[in-house]
């Protein structure tokens, strides 16, 4: 009964890991409502009046929300410094309570609050406290006589915030990239059962299938890049901090390999990489496996094993049973035991054994050393290849990058764009309404929030529109219900706030739906509900999105196209970077830090996905531009998994006994990075008269039979991985408009 409540416990720990990685969400969410519920508990029991209330909890929502630093320390200065610049802001808010002069202050504000993003996460957050607080006073109607109790207010919800910061809900580098690692085992698991799926799909069911792996490894990749972003603070030295980073890597990669694998083994012929990455695609023909059912079970029983050791490599169980798990699926890696099947069959039962190999470096990686007891001949190997490959680690220094300058430099020009749009905002709004135009201004000034171009401000105002909308019904209704019944209304606020933060990361439009339902149930508080001022919550945000998207056009614009250029410019350097680096090394070249190159390659294809989203939305007219948006990314994250399987496998070689360097490699792959270069110049400059080149295969090139390479052979490997490489580099040359050649005379 004990171990079957451990279980269910597991299971549900698993899956709220899988759902909110690091548990950031749920943190945030859990962390303000306890602020803003202190806040209120210790207000109610001074009996203020029910505008320090609202002031005082919408007070300690900023002051927690604002901070963004990973480490503590740097949180607890930036709160520290934020509540003078909250007093300061209110304070001359209520002196110069004056129309003209409030505007002109709010105007100025507004820039100080933007340009501070060039200070980093600090300047962020200032200017946020600044610029909310200020929006607080007006949302309250204070006064210079209201002026002490509200600055009070003020400093008990800042107070409020620390304490559930720092002593409640903490949350330290090192216990949040704990919680990353157990969202990646979660994660990883899920994508295991995803790929067991898809192994018993039958016809009809095998786009739905395809479609859950598909989603399983984006979310494994997406909880990778979160890990990598909190290795530096959440790791005791860069060491180890490296030795987590590789092992996240080599995990990520056998899980997505064994995913092509496993499709490969499905498919009537070879399965198309792009088939994996690009949403939507169908899947390939596929029947019943052709092999005997002894082997069919066999490969269902691995791979259910294979999620057993994923799930239970971070509890601490280290048993007998666990250990013959892990040692028959590592014995594939050489050649032991595998069943009689077709050759496509048997690659899956190594790529199971490959993916248990990294499921056990990530266990001695992020839990220390194992117990050897048990080993097998094949497990003693993989671990001698483990420690080979840790003793190797360096550390290595990142590239400076340039600094753009005045109006070049984004902060720069975003403030200078948000301070124009928030004026005309002023304007348009208080025609609207005198006493409310500050909506208008807010919704300005968040529609420039994480945004780069003219096309992301237009989505984000769009999202924000129709989020205001729905939340103004659903306003209607809840403020009906509570009526005058005030802890009721607070409490509803309280649900709402944590609706808004655990959604945030997911859906803009929910999260504006919550704001704006809450905002309902604030004004009943106020006793200023009613239609009329929740339908011109809606006209105000609509106002304040077109000026946001006006003065993003008009002013220093930054045009879609040119952005999604500048960062495909980037990605394609970056891959060009990673590919000449890995083949380099597998040559015989010197070692590089060929896992930070392709995390960098990583993240800029991350960036390049996020600026395409105005061009890839639903509602975009465009389809055309559309589909030929999400076939170029899905035709780079194919050349970024194979280019990272190349750094990996090229980070081996200086430990891996079965692999050695061969020189012939950086001849044969010296066509893919001048086509990656040709198509960067041609996307630099469109009047670029290079054309890619096409030729006999990377395997005939070096003399290698160009069928089926065998698994086992890790130079065939690397040779299958280029050939991908530069079959989809050439691919991406014709959606970019990239004259096509053939190979050279």
């Amino acid at each position: 009964m004990r171990a079957a409540g451990r279980s269910v416990r597991t299971r549900l720990r698993n899956r709220i890991a899988a759902s909110d990685p690091g548990l950031l969400r749920l943190t945030a969410g859990l962390r303000t409502v306890g602020a803003i519920a202190l806040t209120l508990a210790v207000l109610a029991l001074l009996r203020v009046d029910v505008h320090l209330l609202v002031a005082g909890a919408m007070a300690a929502m900023v002051a927690t929300f604002a901070i963004r630093e990973k480490q503590l320390g740097a949180q607890a200065v930036t709160l520290a410094l934020g509540l003078p610049v909250a007093l300061a802001s209110v304070s001359l808010g209520a002196v110069l309570n004056a129309r003209l002069a409030g505007d002109v202050f709010f105007v100025v504000l507004i820039f100080c609050a933007v340009y501070g993003r060039r200070f980093g996460d600090r300047g962020t957050a200032l200017g946020l406290i600044g610029f909310q607080v200020y929006f607080v006073f007006l949302f309250v109607g204070a006064t210079v006589s209201s002026l002490p109790a509200l600055c009070g207010a003020i400093a008990l919800a800042f107070c409020s915030s620390a304490l559930l910061r720092f002593a409640v809900v903490p949350a330290t580098p090192t216990r949040v990239l704990m919680r990353l690692r157990l969202a990646f085992r979660a994660r990883l698991a899920q994508l295991v059962s995803a790929q067991l799926d898809l192994l018993d799909a039958g016809p009809d069911e095998m786009d739905k299938a395809l479609e859950a792996v598909r989603e399983g490894t984006a979310r494994l990749h997406e909880t990778a890049m979160m890990i990598q972003g909190r290795l530096e603070e959440g790791t005791p030295d860069e060491s180890a901090a490296r030795l987590v980073q590789r092992r996240i890597a080599d995990a990520e990669i056998a899980a997505e390999r064994l995913g092509l694998l496993l499709l490969t083994a499905r498919s009537a012929e070879r399965a198309d990489t792009l088939t994996l990455h690009l949403p939507g695609a169908p899947a390939p023909a596929v029947g019943r496996l052709a092999v005997p059912d002894e082997a069919t079970a066999t490969l269902r029983r691995d791979l259910q094993a294979l999620r057993t050791l994923v799930l239970r490599a971070g509890s601490g169980d280290s048993g007998t049973a666990l250990a013959h798990v892990r040692n028959r699926l590592l014995g594939y890696r050489d050649e032991e035991n595998l069943p009689s099947a077709p050759a496509a069959v048997q690659d899956v039962f190594r790529g199971i054994g490959e993916s248990a190999r990294s499921v056990l470096g990530l266990r001695i990686a992020l839990d220390g050393p194992q117990d050897e007891s048990d080993d097998t001949p094949a497990t003693a190997r993989s671990r001698e290849e483990l420690d080979a490959e840790d003793a190797a680690i360096d550390g290595g220094e990142e590239a400076a990058q340039e600094e753009q300058t005045g109006l070049r430099r984004p902060t720069t020009r975003a403030a200078v764009q948000v301070t124009v749009g928030s004026t005309l905002a002023i304007v348009g709004g208080e025609l609207l309404s005198t006493q409310r135009w500050y909506w208008a201004v807010l919704t300005c000034w968040i529609v420039f929030l994480n945004t780069a171009s003219t096309g992301e401000i237009l989505v984000k105002g769009y999202r924000r529109l129709l989020g205001t909308v729905f939340g103004v019904v659903a306003g209607i209704v809840l403020a009906g219900l509570v009526g005058q019944h005030t802890w009721t209304a607070f409490a509803l606020v309280l649900v709402l706030i944590f609706a808004m933060f655990y959604t945030a990361p997911l859906s803009y439009t929910l999260m504006s739906f919550f704001v704006t339902a809450m905002l309902g149930l604030l004004y009943t508080l106020l006793h200023t509900y009613s239609l009329e001022v929740l339908v011109l919550r809606v006209e105000e945000t609509a106002l304040g999105a077109a000026c946001g998207v006006v003065a993003a056009a008009l002013v220093l614009p930054v045009q879609t196209d040119r952005r999604t250029n500048e960062l495909l410019g980037t990605v394609l350097d970056r891959l060009a970077d990673v590919t000449e680096a890995a083949v380099g090394q597998l040559s015989g070249g010197p070692a590089d830090e060929l896992l930070d190159r392709s995390r960098d390659l990583d993240q800029a294809l991350a960036d390049l996905r996020a600026a395409t989203q105005p061009l890839t939305h639903p509602v975009t007219p465009l389809r055309a531009r559309r589909n030929t948006a999400r076939y170029v990314v899905a035709l780079l994250e194919t050349c970024a998994y194979h280019a990272r399987t190349l750094a990996a496998t090229a980070e081996l070689l200086p430990t891996h006994p079965s692999i050695a360097a061969d020189p012939r490699l950086r001849g044969a792959a010296a066509r893919t990075v001048r086509n990656i270069e040709t198509i960067a110049a041609r996307v630099a400059d469109e009047h670029a008269a290079a054309r890619v080149v096409t030729g006999p295969s990377i395997a005939s090139l070096l003399g290698s039979d160009a069928g089926t390479p065998r698994y086992g052979r890790i130079t065939d490997r690397v040779l299958r991985h280029l050939e991908r490489l530069d079959e989809a580099v050439v691919g991406l040359a014709r959606p970019l408009g990239v004259p096509v050649a053939g190979p050279r005379g």
